[in-house]
């Protein structure tokens, strides 16, 4: 059994909104396995959903640079929001994006290396520490892309269409950050888990009804789930009654692919005082 730490319990508390003593409860009822515990809460209707893991905050910026046909996607970490706001540190991204399109880079270690000088000057400027994390290029028949803010930025590739349309499907992506591009990528395991927790969940609105009405409110469930999950399916932002895919397909185009990028997702900064408060109460709470 994994430990129940204070930094267990504060994540599960932030991607389920729950107390802090009801989160420990189900983190050792799961035997510290934090997804297990998601699952369990939404099967005991104590939560209708959880965010996304590997959601916990970190500070930086996003930055893209497209030409139409090309596009590239870069995170870059700083220690505090305040950096991320400033100007050195701006220009910093800024070149850093602009180098990595220009030489037709395809992931962070050409950059890290090309623009590690730069990063000494700006980290003995500063004094944070500031880290080129990741990169990606797409490139394609049409690509757009959107940046929201300097927090969220998403590259989209079609097969026909226009660019303006590639960056409206984007700008649907940082809304609502998709799981997957079509429903058959959804995985088996995937659906077999969002089949459970809904069959828990309604285990008494199940009893004693006839197994073809049974099975047809789980397929509407997991049909549901499907079109919650891929892009294809979901209902458009700017316009609800069309799906995506849909969307696409009007226009003569088809999404081959998207890639969405969010500051600091899947880094786990470190251990704060708000932590060491959890820890606190836990303990006082256990000596009781």
């Amino acid at each position: 059994m994994a430990e129940i730490t204070a930094a267990l319990v504060k994540e599960l508390r932030e991607r389920t909104g729950e107390g802090m003593m009801d989160c420990k409860k189900a983190l050792t009822k799961a035997g510290g396995d934090i997804e297990k515990a998601i699952d369990d809460m939404r099967a005991s209707g104590a939560i209708k959903a959880a965010k996304k893991a590997g959601n916990v905050a970190a500070e930086g910026a996003i930055a893209v640079k497209d030409n139409g046909k090309a596009a590239v996607l870069l995170e870059v970490n700083s220690q505090t929001d305040f950096l991320a706001l400033q100007d050195d540190f701006k220009a910093f991204v800024a070149a850093s994006v602009e180098k990595a399109f220009a030489e037709k880079m395809t992931d962070a270690a050409p950059l890290i290396e090309a623009q590690e000088q730069a990063r000494l000057v700006l980290v003995g400027k500063t004094g944070e520490n500031v880290n080129i994390r990741r990169l990606v290029r797409v490139e394609g028949d049409v690509v757009g892309t959107y940046l929201h803010g300097n927090k969220i930025g998403v590259a989209v590739v079609l097969k026909g269409g226009d660019t303006e349309l590639a960056k409206d499907i984007a700008m649907h992506v940082a809304a609502t950050n998709p799981e997957f591009l079509l429903p058959s990528d959804v995985s088996a395991e995937a659906i077999e888990r969002e089949k459970a927790v809904f069959l828990q969940l309604n285990e008494e609105k199940l009893k004693g009804k006839p197994a073809d009405i049974a099975e047809k409110m789980v397929a509407g469930r997991i049909s549901k789930f499907l079109a919650e999950a891929s892009l294809v399916e979901q209902a458009f932002v700017k316009n609800p009654e069309v799906k995506v895919g849909d969307l696409a397909k009007k226009a003569g185009a088809e999404i081959v692919s998207f890639t969405y990028f969010k500051v600091g997702e899947g880094i786990e900064k470190p251990v704060d005082n708000f932590a060491e408060e959890v820890a606190a109460q836990l303990a006082a709470a256990n000596k009781q």
